[in-house]
Formats: C-alpha cells, structure tokens, sequence
C-alpha cells in the first residue's frame, strides 16, 4: 500500500489543456472516487497515475517515488478497465494468473496467489472454466481477480460497471467496497455516476473542465457543496436552485417568495441562487403556491415535480398520498437546510 501525491498536474494535447494544475493527496488505504460528467478530465487522470498518459506538468508520486518517467509496468499499479479485457481462450485460472506469468513468477507461487484472489472473489468454483460461459458480473470479478494477485500498491479502476444492469451494478457496488475493506489497499476509483461516488467513497473528488471542484468526505460534499456546480451534481433528485434576489429581508424571484436563514453579507438587492434540497421541502397548509406537474413513485419514496412561475421544482416526500397532476400544493423549505451561492455560484 502507499500514498498517492498529485502536485500541480497539467495535461495538453497542443493548444489544448484538458487538465489545471490538480493537487491530490491519497491516503495510504483510502478509497478514493474522481467523479464528473463526461469529458471533465477524471478518467484522463486515472491514465497519467497508471502512466498510461503522459503528463505536461506537475508530479504524481506513489509512495516515496515519483512516478512521472516510470513505465506502467514499474509503478506497482493494478488496473481494472471498463471492458473485461479477458482471453476468451484462457480459463479464468490462466486470465487471473497470466500477469505473473509474464513477470516469470514460480507456477506455485502463480497457484498460491490465484486460489488466494479465487477465494476472496467467490470464483473457485469457476477457475476451470472460460469467460463466455460466464455472466458480466463474474466477468468482472476475474478481472479485478486478475489485479488483486499482483499485490499492488493501488488499485486503479476506469468506470469498472458501466456494462453491467442496474442491479448487477448495486451487487458489484458492494463487493467491491468489501473487497477494500478486507485488502485495505489504496484505490483510485473512476465514475461517471455520483450514487456510485456517494456509496463507495472515503473521500470524493469532483472535477469539472479540467479542475477540482470540491474534495471531501461524501456527506460533506452533500450536505456543504462549496459551488453550484457540486450543489447540482451530489445527489439524486439534484439540488434545487434558484436565481434571485433579496428583497426585504427574503428571498425574491418570479413566483417565488421564500424566507432567508440570518447570513452575513445579504445585503438588500443582492442577487443570489437559493438552495434547497428535495426532501427538504415539504408539503404544508400554508406556504409556497406549486402546481404539480408529474407524480414518480419510486417504492420507498414519491418524486414529485412541481411548477412555480417558469421553474420546476423536485420535492421528495415518503407519505402515501393520492397526488393529481394539475393539483396545487404548498411549499415550506427546512430553515436549516438552505443553501445560498453567490453569483459566481460559490457558497455564502
């Protein structure tokens, strides 16, 4: 296991810069999740730890080594991709054990690590047998079977479970959690989805265009978004956000009219975004006029969508209700639970 120091990283292709001076500190045995929409640079960082990618600038150092000019193969890294990438015509045996063989390991002590990982993954049973005649999900343990018998000092993994079903997915969440859990090795973990990110993480990185927006603890990204951008992106129904103004002491937009927790600076006429989570409005006799729009009945949970003036609104409530679309509803926002941005989108 190791640490995992990033220092002032930089990535162009020519002209273009696709990465901003990222710093990174990974803790030795930490897991660790980058997250952001699509093109915001995380998996194109991933590939320059794993030397994968050069880099234009910066440092990134495993343990007590720079790794800048190191080959892959020298970085003590394991990597998990996207696609299996397995032999179709090895047995999973021969696809876990094939790293070391190159390395020209002992075939015993090839043995001795595969039945270790085989048993760790639940997958003795299946060594003899080839990947067609398995499913994505144990296709995907025999490729994290393949990293683990490296012993390397940090996992890598490039969105491991985009290919698999919804509930294939939450199963591997959770093998995959338990799996560090028991190696306690450092992993750097890849994903485009934020529930992933929330479920699996130490500490969460959120990147847009090239940049860290926030790291944190998962909770505290949810709970205290430094900007806009983590407001609407942690979490699932997103945050509600709405521009304004503050007018007399509240805050003021069109069809809206909403009270203001006591905040330094909110000076009279100020514009400002308000925040307000969906299940932390809730439905009251008196409050904020809404027409709903569309009633989502989840199971646990019903998302209900909800119009005020030009905007729409997600509110989540756990109540049985026979809620009408077209029916008005009124509006009440947990004092505690507002959140104000500045214009720029950063947090007051």
């Amino acid at each position: 296991m190791a640490e995992v120091r990033i220092r002032d990283l930089t990535k162009s292709y020519g002209a273009m810069q696709v990465v901003h001076g990222v710093n990174v500190d990974i803790q030795d045995g930490q897991f660790v999740v980058l997250v952001g929409p699509s093109g915001c640079g995380k998996s194109t960082l991933l590939r320059m730890i794993a030397g994968l990618e050069g880099i234009s600038g910066g440092t990134i150092s495993i343990g007590d080594r720079v790794v800048n000019n190191l080959p892959p193969a020298e970085r003590d890294i394991a990597m998990v991709f996207q696609n299996y990438a397995l032999y179709p015509h090895k047995t999973v045996g021969a696809n876990m054990g094939f790293p070391l063989k190159m390395a020209r390991m002992d075939k015993a002590e090839i043995d001795r690590r595969v039945n270790r990982a085989a048993e760790i993954l639940g997958l003795t049973p299946y060594l003899g047998r080839y990947p067609r005649a398995m499913s994505g999900g144990q296709r995907q343990r025999v490729a994290m079977g393949r990293a683990i018998v490296r012993d390397p000092q940090v996992f890598l993994f490039d969105e491991p479970l985009s290919n698999l079903d919804a509930k294939l997915r939450v199963q591997m969440r959770s093998e995959i959690r338990e799996l560090h859990q028991r190696l306690g090795t450092t992993t750097v973990y890849v994903t485009h989805d934020q529930i992933e990110a929330m479920t699996m993480a130490d500490r969460i990185v959120v990147m847009r265009d090239g940049r860290i927006s926030q790291v944190g603890a998962p909770l505290e990204l949810y709970d205290r978004p430094t900007n806009t951008f983590v407001a609407g992106f942690i979490g699932s129904p997103s945050m509600n956000l709405i521009d304004g103004t503050v007018q007399g002491g509240r805050f003021k937009a069109p069809g809206f009219d909403l009270p203001l927790p006591a905040t330094p600076g909110l000076a009279e006429g100020r514009k400002i975004t308000y925040g307000i989570r969906p299940e932390h409005l809730t439905l009251s006799d008196a409050g904020l006029p809404a027409s709903l729009v569309v009633v989502e009945p989840t199971g646990a949970e019903i998302h209900l969508v909800l119009r005020v003036g030009e905007m729409e609104l997600t509110v989540v409530v756990r109540e049985r209700q026979a809620f009408q679309p077209g029916q008005t509803l009124h509006l009440a926002p947990m004092p505690d639970m507002i959140h104000l941005f500045d214009e720029t989108g950063e947090r007051i």
